[in-house]
């Protein structure tokens, strides 16, 4: 039996661990920038123009479009390739991410039922994020087997997997006929040279930036390019050598992610994560809109990824996780409340008001900051026993 492509999603955990731990320092510099008075002139950096798109747009529209490039690579990869490669593979963090999204959305949905407007914001805890979430794990060591840094890397998958289609779906308003048929014919292009099997990287770039180019005019948030853009590029399954020169999906993919993690997400967050805490009190984080964020994010996503996994094991669907207990599956859980990038980049499309975008860091800081120290105690102070969870 070949061996199961594994290399090439190590590869990605390390590098999304160690960029996590750099996205953490650039977190916390914004935050200091923020509340210092370097802040009126990090807030006019952040809105200054360079060219067509101010600095802030740059970060949320260009870059982060590379980023979902990288994302839709994993998840083509994963599919096609790797450890979702089945429908057996894919049942356990397909259903734990499935209830990791839907139970944030209900408790948000919940405590925002009053405020009509504030709904919109349903999506904005349900994502994962997995740079930050393994920067907590590679802070642990040893301590935490191999078995659980897949799952919450597959898991997280799925989640942008769901991210995406919320991002196309729900905050896309008004529609370019012209420019999304031009984004067709760039993706038609990008099919025509998959099936050719051209293997060189430039020609699928350019048609990349050209298809940005078209969704950016469209009225569809232009990171969907990045995925779409992915789902085009040609890989060679490759079971038992899945770094095989011949694919050129994983020679993007190897030569993107250093740039991503340490580059690109650290960026985000140094743009993004800049909130001045004046004012900042508990009723303030008792409103209705961080509340919501907060608990789903803390909350709901334990509950929900938690409760995936035990009604798999439960259903006999699947045999759970290897070298892994019940405790250390908890903790991963509540590290899947890690919603900082995602969660703050579907805040900034939600909604438009400065006040409300403040609220919604208030709440994805509060919660994420929450799950970080409850999942990394767990995990720290749990007995790293071997034990498969096939029973509870």
């Amino acid at each position: 039996m070949p061996t199961r492509p594994i290399s090439a999603l190590r590869s990605f955990i390390a590098y999304e661990a160690s960029g996590g731990i750099l996205l953490m320092l650039a977190t916390i510099a914004a935050l200091i920038i923020a509340n210092s008075p370097l802040a009126d002139a990090y807030f006019e950096i952040l809105d200054r123009p360079i060219g067509p798109l101010s600095v802030l747009h740059w970060v949320n529209d260009v870059l982060m479009a590379i980023f979902f490039f990288l994302v839709g690579l994993e998840i083509k990869r994963e599919f096609v390739d790797g450890h979702l490669s089945t429908w057996h593979d894919r049942l356990l963090p397909v259903v734990a991410a499935g209830c990791g999204v839907a139970v944030p959305a209900l408790i948000y949905l919940f405590i925002t039922r009053a405020e009509p407007a504030l709904q919109r914001g349903w999506a904005i805890p349900t994502a994962t994020d997995i740079a930050f979430a393994l920067g907590v794990l590679a802070l642990l060591g040893r301590r935490v087997p191999t078995s659980l840094k897949l799952f919450l890397t597959t898991v997280a998958i799925v989640d942008d997997m769901v991210a995406v289609a919320i991002i196309a779906l729900v905050y896309t308003a008004h529609l370019n006929g012209l420019a999304l048929l031009a984004a067709l014919v760039m993706l038609a292009v990008m099919w025509g040279m998959n099936k050719a099997r051209i293997a060189q990287i430039w020609p699928f770039i350019l048609c990349a930036v050209g298809l940005w180019l078209a969704i950016h005019h469209s009225g569809v948030h232009a990171t969907i390019a990045g995925v779409l853009a992915a789902l085009m590029i040609p890989l060679t399954p490759s079971p038992g050598a899945p770094d095989a020169s011949t694919s050129t999906l994983l020679r993007i993919e190897h030569r993107l992610n250093p740039y991503v993690s340490y580059a690109i997400l650290p960026l985000f967050a140094l743009a993004n994560a800049g909130v001045s805490f004046s004012g900042f009190s508990l009723s303030a984080l008792l409103q209705p809109l961080p509340l919501g964020v907060l608990l789903g994010l803390f909350l709901g996503k334990q509950l929900g990824i938690l409760s995936g996994v035990w009604l798999c094991v439960r259903l006999k669907l699947s045999a759970g996780l290897t070298h892994a207990n019940w405790p250390q599956i908890y903790g991963v859980a509540l590290l899947c409340g890690i919603g900082f990038t995602m969660s703050l980049f579907i805040g900034g499309l939600a909604f438009h008001d400065p006040a409300l975008i403040q609220q919604v860091k208030f709440g994805v800081f509060a919660g994420s900051a929450l799950s970080a120290l409850a999942g990394w105690g767990l995990l720290r102070v749990g007995k790293p026993r071997i034990v498969p969870p096939t029973a509870l």
